[in-house]
């Protein structure tokens, strides 16, 4: 086994084994590129660090020999007292994730050896602020000291100084906070700083492995859906420093705004500072055109390799660069992460310009990108109180109480509070708190700071470097310039699209990408690249999209959002508001006589449900659901009406219908209403409800073809586990359907089928689909008879402890279990088409809108999926994505 591997031996493709940095690394060396030399330790190795519980056997001599090389290739020892050689550390997993360790920048340096670095740079300044940096970083990341005490002693050496800035700090201020900082590590670890530059090298290598499994990188991993078990490698590299003075700098640039999807020059530069001052956000950048002010070789340089490395991988690329003395170095580059409106428009863009085809274009983009893009933006006409302006890092409209601290966004949001997590700048400590927030707003930093490269990651709203706010995170509170006092819990609005920060909650008014689902006719480059992607991505799908709807309005909209369908009509909402009287009196029926009336009511009510939705859906099938739910559920609740009765007999009264009611209450109370009298259950208990539903359906359908519609239904029997409850039922149905044919003279083409929910269905679906037309699975109840708990009751109670121990990296009813309910999908489908190869198949859970499942149910060749009218767009989209990836 290869533990460790130069830059020169790797490749873009490698990003399994190297990580995604140490493989882009390996990349733009190999294209002869300015990228200090250096070496990876690989995935591979953290998974068995992790397993074994130490380095594995091999592990230690690789680096040194790999650490070898690289003195000599650059004529230096690794801490040298003399001329000492210096390396960065940084982690690297497959995938970006801010949740990883933090980079140590200057490893190698100690008390003797920070002599010979001032010598060789002619400047001690420069080598006491490398090694204030060394220990700043080395004792929050790798010792686990709270950051914010070198935060506070940096503060007050500023303060003593009476500026505002560090690079006003001479090498003897430098040189106290040096003293300072080591003091802060002794007190909090009970050790010196270590002063062997190998032990350092180790530790800090060990830390990385290590932060793999911290919380916040599996918050992060659970967040983005990526494996447990990668891995991360840690890249080890020669450093180069942009602290050498004003002839020197670091910066982050994109090859487009990773925020709109523009061409031009988009990044943030900073004068005399390491990499990570322009990512923290500790003094404000300058742009890329300033640069060229500043330095024009080196800016014109960077250009250059911007475009040679956007034509080499096809795509938007992020990268990290540092000057020193007036000579260029690649530090980093990877596909950079953006915002959903820059995905769409930089995959259309690029197919334009001859980079990628249209094909690659859908891949480029996801339906939670587009799920994102359809949520409401502040209504431009509405009043509004601006307070500041910043960069707009991550667009969309969020409204929420400012908090100031991420325990606090984490509480409040989960007893329901709408947040936005306010700060000076974020650190990867504050990811908790940025993901239970609404929006991010930060007083520092720029589009390529911590906070707005997290937020674009998660598609948070994000307002960065709103530089006239005043945060005071202490007091809970900030003031704007000039202005005034925002305190924790007032409520604010940030717009992420145009960097606006307002008082108060701010209407949002619909989307450009759902008024253009809506029909709108749309002059918006945005709308435009969602039309040609959608419109590919239709074209290449197989998998058909329905909604599930219960209302002419949801039908009418879904068909704007391009549903081909309803594969789910729940018929218990047409029983509610007034109807529930009806309900009621079909329930306390003494009699045969009683019931018939009671369902006589229901029918007309019923046959409009049914007609308003047919018309809306004219030429495409509506899959309508009998009464699926518990009688109970319509009735008032036992408690209160026992309550009730009970007060009423203690005041002489007598109150007839509650009494009765309370009766049936009492008779049809069940300890366990979602395994007890429901569903097919109720169609064989009281045949003339299902029979009153089927003919409701059928003379909507009779209605319709009468004037000239071309209506579609289909009626599905819920809850079926045995063929034979599903032919009983059936005969029943197909009895009424002919009766109606009769009296009205026409042929009505309404198929018959059963929803799949139950796990004895899906084992015997050969058996059942004897008797049915078609079959839709229900995830949602499938899940829940599959897990054996109850959606309602569990989420909240050990869910949280589930996702700590990786038994969930994801609710099992926001993304289908795919082991174990979906191979119950694909069994029943494959049984079920064994005795019938034309059976429709399709699924009516919410999974049909998300993504990962809808590749699933691709995959095993269901018919369609059917979702909210809302990720209609979505399933699409997916869909399409999904045929596309196979090719």
């Amino acid at each position: 086994m290869t533990w460790v591997y130069d830059f020169a031996e790797g490749s873009k493709d490698q990003k399994d084994l190297l990580g995604g940095k140490g493989a882009n690394l390996a990349e733009m060396t190999n294209l002869g590129l300015p990228v200090p030399p250096g070496f990876t330790i690989s995935t591979e190795t953290c998974r068995a660090y992790l397993s074994e519980g130490g380095e594995p056997e091999g592990m230690a001599e690789e680096v040194t020999d790999h650490l070898a090389a690289l003195e000599e290739a650059m004529g230096k020892k690794l801490g040298d007292a003399d001329d000492p050689l210096l390396v960065s550390v940084r982690s690297g997993a497959k995938f970006s994730m801010p949740g990883m360790m933090e980079t140590v920048l200057n490893v190698g340096l100690n008390d003797t050896s920070v002599g010979g670095l001032a010598a060789r740079s002619e400047s001690d300044r420069f080598a006491q602020d490398s090694y204030r940096r060394l220990l700043q970083m080395f004792g929050g990341t790798v010792l686990n000291v709270d950051s914010e005490l070198f935060s506070e002693a940096l503060d007050e050496a500023k303060r003593a100084k009476g500026t505002d800035s560090d690079l006003d700090l001479d090498a003897d201020d430098l040189r106290g906070v040096v003293e300072s900082f080591k003091a802060i590590i002794k007190e909090h670890t009970g050790r010196d700083f270590p002063q062997d530059p190998r032990e350092q090298l180790d530790l800090a290598v060990r830390a990385v492995f290590e932060s793999w499994n911290t919380d916040r990188a599996r918050l992060y991993r659970r967040q983005e859906r990526i494996p447990e078990d990668l891995g991360t490698a840690v890249n080890v590299q020669a450093m180069v420093f942009g602290n050498f003075g004003m002839d020197s700098g670091s910066g982050v640039a994109f090859t487009r705004d990773p925020a709109s999807g523009e061409q031009g020059e988009y990044g943030d530069y900073l004068q005399n500072a390491q990499g990570e001052d322009v990512v923290a956000g500790i003094r404000n950048t300058v742009s890329l055109a300033d640069m060229a002010e500043i330095d024009r070789t080196s800016h014109d340089h960077l250009m250059d390799i911007m475009r040679r490395l956007e034509r080499h991988y096809r795509d938007m690329c992020d990268i990290e660069f540092t000057v020193e003395r007036g000579k260029l170095w690649m530090l980093q580059t990877r596909v950079g992460k953006r915002t959903p409106e820059a995905a769409f428009r930089i995959a259309v863009h690029m197919v334009d310009e001859g980079l990628i085809q249209m094909d690659e274009a859908v891949l480029r983009v996801t339906g939670d990108q587009l799920a994102l893009l359809m949520f409401p933006r502040f209504d431009e006409t509405a009043d509004r109180v601006l307070l500041a302006t910043g960069m707009n890092a991550s667009p969309g409209a969020a409204v929420g109480k400012a908090v100031f601290d991420s325990d606090t966004a984490v509480e409040w949001a989960e007893r329901g509070e709408d947040v936005i997590l306010v700060r000076k700048e974020t650190n990867p400590d504050d990811l908790r708190g940025m993901v239970a927030a609404r929006g991010i707003l930060t007083s520092r930093g720029g589009k390529t700071s911590h906070a707005a490269v997290v937020a674009r990651g998660m598609g948070r709203t994000c307002v960065c470097g709103a530089e006239s706010l005043d945060v005071d995170t202490k007091a809970k509170e900030f003031r704007v310039r000039n202005g005034e006092t925002v305190r924790e819990g007032d409520v604010i609005s940030i717009d992420g699209t145009t960097g606006e920060v307002f008082a108060g909650a701010v209407p949002v008014a619909d989307s450009v990408v759902v008024r253009h689902f809506e029909g709108e006719k749309l002059d918006d480059d945005l709308a435009h690249a969602v039309s040609r992607i959608m419109a590919h991505a239709d074209g290449a799908r197989r998998l058909r999209v329905r909604t599930n709807a219960d209302t002419p309005d949801d039908a009418a909209r879904a068909r704007r959002f391009g549903a081909q369908g309803i594969g789910l009509c729940r018929t218990e909402h047409m029983f509610l508001g007034e109807r529930r009287e009806l309900v009621e009196k079909l329930i306390v029926a003494q009699d045969e006589e009683g019931v018939e009336a009671a369902l006589a009511e229901l029918l007309p009510l019923q046959r409009q449900d049914f007609t308003e939705i047919l018309e809306a859906m004219d030429g495409l099938p509506v899959t309508i659901r009998l009464l699926d739910p518990p009688l109970h559920e319509f009735l008032p609740d036992l408690t209160e009406l026992s309550v009730e009765v009970a007060l009423a007999e203690e005041r002489g009264e007598v109150d007839e219908r509650a009494t009765t009611l309370l009766t049936h209450v009492r008779r049809l109370h069940e300890q366990n209403p979602m395994l007890g009298l429901r569903g097919v259950r109720l169609g064989i208990q009281i045949p003339g409800l299902f029979r009153m539903q089927a003919r409701a359906i059928a003379e909507a359908a009779a209605d319709r073809q009468q004037v000239h519609g071309a209506p579609r239904p289909e009626i599905m029997v819920p809850l079926v586990a045995s063929v034979r409850e599903l032919a009983i039922v059936r005969a029943e149905i197909d009895r009424v359907i002919a009766e109606v044919q009769e009296a009205r003279g026409m042929k009505l083409d309404i198929a018959i089928g059963t929803m799949i929910e139950l796990p004895r269905a899906a084992f015997l679906a050969d058996r059942i689909a004897k008797a049915a037309d078609f079959f839709s699975f229900g995830t949602n109840d499938l899940t829940q008879m599959a897990w054996g708990f109850s959606r309602d009751d569990v989420e909240s109670a050990f869910f949280s402890r589930y996702f700590e121990h990786g038994i969930f990296d994801v609710s099992p009813f926001e993304s289908l279990d795919q082991l174990g309910v979906g191979g119950m999908v694909e069994m029943g489908t494959t049984k079920g088409r064994e005795v019938k190869p034309d059976l429709k198949v399709g699924v009516c859970g919410e999974h049909g809108g998300d993504p990962l499942s809808v590749h699933f149910f691709d995959t095993v060749g269901l018919d369609y999926v059917s979702c909210s009218p809302f990720r209609v767009p979505v399933a699409r989209l997916e869909a399409g994505r999904s045929v596309l990836e196979r090719r």
